[in-house]
This record gives structure tokens, C-alpha cells and sequence, in this order.
């Protein structure tokens, strides 16, 4: 198998299941906090899209985040700051966000599908290819962070698939 359809079919399985998950969720569902510091259903997609545009722009150097150069975050109501990512951000920062299952999947799907044209442009030497990231040793390659960015959207989804699960009061799996 072609590693760049490894990596295509890997991110095409978070899509997927992000779209189970999201699937039918009443804005009561997608907002829910299973405590009072923990993240909704709605900040945790969003966090998945905002990682993987900013991740994939990092780990390409030349690609414009879709938040910006799509004006992505003016859907989100939020600036158009490219490190507006999630990380650090206050549990009344995730209390306070909001948005709906169609922009959350459509801001999603845009970045899956550069992401996705991202993937086919690659090599092998491209794989091995070093970050300029000193704050990491051994520096990180293109290939250890597209593993590194699906891991997390492959993490993230599961938790969200766990507070639906809460939610609606029932096992349930994508």
C-alpha cells in the first residue's frame, strides 16, 4: 500500500467519525459539560479542525490556515488570531463557546479535504523531511507529525463519542 493512501484512509476515519458523532445532536447535546471544567461536544470539533489546519500549516510551511485565508473565523465569531487553536484555553473559554453541528462539519470538511490534497502531493523524502522545531528532540519530521495530528483527531473524537454516550444515556460508538 501506498503510504500517502495509509495516510489519507487514517484521517478519512476521523472524518468519518466525527460525522457519526455529530449526527442529530440538539444544541443542548453539543454543548453539554460533563463538569464544570471538562469540554463540550461542540469545543472538542472544533479544537479537532483548528489543531489539524494550524498542525498541517505547520508541518507545510506554505499553506495559509483555512481559518484565515476562508475567513473561518468569522463563522466562529472569534478573531483572526492563527494561534486561537484551543490549547490554554480557561474552562469558562469552553463553557462560553458555541456554534452548530453545520458550521463545526463544513469548517471540518474543508480542512480534511487540504488536508487531504496535502497527502497526495507527498513523498517519502517529504516524510522524513525535519520541523525546524528546537524545543523538540529529536526535531520531529512531516511524517511523525501527521501521525502526531491524527492521534489527536483520533483521540479527540473518541471523547466525543464518550460524552454522546453520556448524553443520551447510552452506549453508543460511531
Amino acid at each position: 500500500m501506498d503510504i500517502r493512501d495509509l495516510l489519507v484512509d487514517g484521517f478519512g476515519r476521523v472524518k468519518g467519525a466525527m460525522h457519526l458523532c455529530l449526527d442529530g445532536l440538539t444544541d443542548e447535546q453539543l454543548h453539554f459539560l460533563p463538569a464544570p471544567e471538562s469540554n463540550s461536544i461542540a469545543w472538542l470539533a472544533w479544537h479537532i479542525a483548528r489543531g489539524q489546519d494550524d498542525e498541517i500549516r505547520r508541518a507545510v510551511r506554505e499553506i495559509p490556515q483555512l481559518w484565515i485565508s476562508d475567513r473561518w473565523h468569522e463563522k466562529f465569531g472569534r478573531p483572526a488570531d492563527p494561534d486561537d487553536n484551543g490549547l490554554g484555553h480557561t474552562p469558562e473559554q469552553v463553557a462560553a463557546f458555541r456554534s452548530d453541528t453545520k458550521t463545526l462539519l463544513a469548517y471540518f470538511d474543508a480542512v480534511h479535504l487540504k488536508t487531504v490534497e496535502f497527502l497526495k502531493t507527498l513523498s517519502e523524502a517529504d516524510l522524513d523531511r525535519e520541523l525546524n522545531e528546537p524545543q523538540w528532540d529529536p526535531l520531529p519530521t512531516v511524517g511523525v507529525r501527521l501521525i502526531s495530528i491524527m492521534d489527536d483527531g483520533i483521540q479527540h473524537v473518541g471523547q466525543i463519542a464518550y460524552i454522546r454516550g453520556m448524553v443520551e444515556h447510552r452506549h453508543w460508538y460511531p
